[in-house]
């Protein structure tokens, strides 16, 4: 993304498309099966609405992991926001090199890269320079609506291949002209984080949901945690999704849109430096949400046939996606 544009998180782009493709928690009932009641703390991080629900401790306890949480999105975003103008990534972007990059930095750059091989390059966070060319194009006001001329497209991939990304404990350094985007999995990460670190201080059967969703253990009830996924004007047939220590994530084509017809979405195409017309959304069950939501930009990517063949292979994960008609399926 710009870093001039407004900040759209992949937790906005689920609300945003709450009722055509995303996922939502589904109401439970019942008291926990604990000495305390749950305490839920719904707030906003990551640039929109963001939730915790704690079981079976006093809520004085509770607030201070939620506390505790807070604290470390903060750190996080001041490592991967694209908003803040000294981040670590934005610092990176502008120099073209991170000296001394925290430990989080290395570990995510290193999962990206390896999520680009897992997807043979359609996953890849270099594409930042597509983004820029897609919203400054649009950004006219004369915009030909078939977006950017074949050549800009091409000099803009010229500068895209999350091969060049060199990463090392002393220092990260990109190709000249490059520059990154984490908006594919740093919620997933950070998600992680801040679940580990609760299962760390001794928390169990709680949800972390800031954009990409992590169960750990099953609802306090004894029963699996439900995600409802949406699909078109009827809810009734929509899949429900039982998790207990998985993570929830999901991609849409409609979450962001350049234009104001919506055939130029946020998921570009590595490949040919166009916006995916694959599947309307794909929801990625996965054990960390980082691994989730890397999936769920993937395969949203890839044409139809390499997906399919990606998802026989993640047999710990289940895949889900939505068509334009507000169908849902498993992949």
């Amino acid at each position: 993304m710009s870093t001039s544009m407004p900040s759209l998180t992949r937790r906005r782009m689920l609300t945003i498309i709450a009722a055509t493709g995303a996922t939502s928690l589904l109401p439970w009932t019942g008291r926990a099966a604990t000495a305390y009641e749950a305490t839920e703390w719904r707030g906003y991080a990551l640039g929109a609405d963001a939730r915790l629900l704690l079981h079976g401790r006093s809520k004085a306890e509770a607030e201070r992991a939620i506390a505790v949480s807070m604290a470390e999105i903060e750190r996080l975003e001041n490592e991967f926001s694209l908003y803040r103008a000294n981040s670590s990534l934005c610092r990176l972007n502008r120099d073209g090199m991170l000296p001394r990059p925290s430990a989080d930095m290395t570990a995510l750059l290193r999962l990206a890269c390896r999520f680009g091989d897992l997807s043979h390059g359609a996953f890849d966070i270099s594409v930042q320079p597509l983004w820029q060319l897609y919203a400054a194009h649009f950004a006219l006001s004369n915009a030909n609506p078939a977006g950017p001329s074949e050549d800009k497209i091409k000099e803009a991939l010229s500068r895209v291949d999350y091969r060049r990304i060199r990463v090392d404990d002393n220092a990260i350094r990109l190709a000249p002209g490059m520059a990154l985007t984490l908006n594919g999995i740093a919620q997933g990460y950070i998600t992680d984080r801040v679940a580990d670190i609760l299962r760390d201080q001794g928390w169990s059967h709680i949800l972390v949901d800031l954009g990409e969703t992590r169960a750990l253990d099953s609802h306090p009830s004894g029963r699996p945690w439900r995600i409802g996924l949406k699909g078109g004007a009827s809810t009734a047939a929509a899949p429900t999704l039982d998790i207990a220590d998985r993570a929830v994530a999901t991609s849409a084509r409609r979450s962001f849109v350049f234009d104001a017809a919506g055939h130029h979405c946020h998921l570009l195409d590595p490949a040919s430096g166009h916006t995916a017309q694959g599947f309307a959304s794909v929801t990625v069950v996965a054990r960390r949400a980082a691994d989730a939501d890397a999936l769920s930009t993937a395969l949203s990517i890839m044409p139809r046939a390499h997906a399919a063949s990606l998802a026989q292979r993640l047999q710990d994960s289940e895949i889900w996606v939505g068509a334009d008609d507000g169908g849902i399926a498993q992949l």
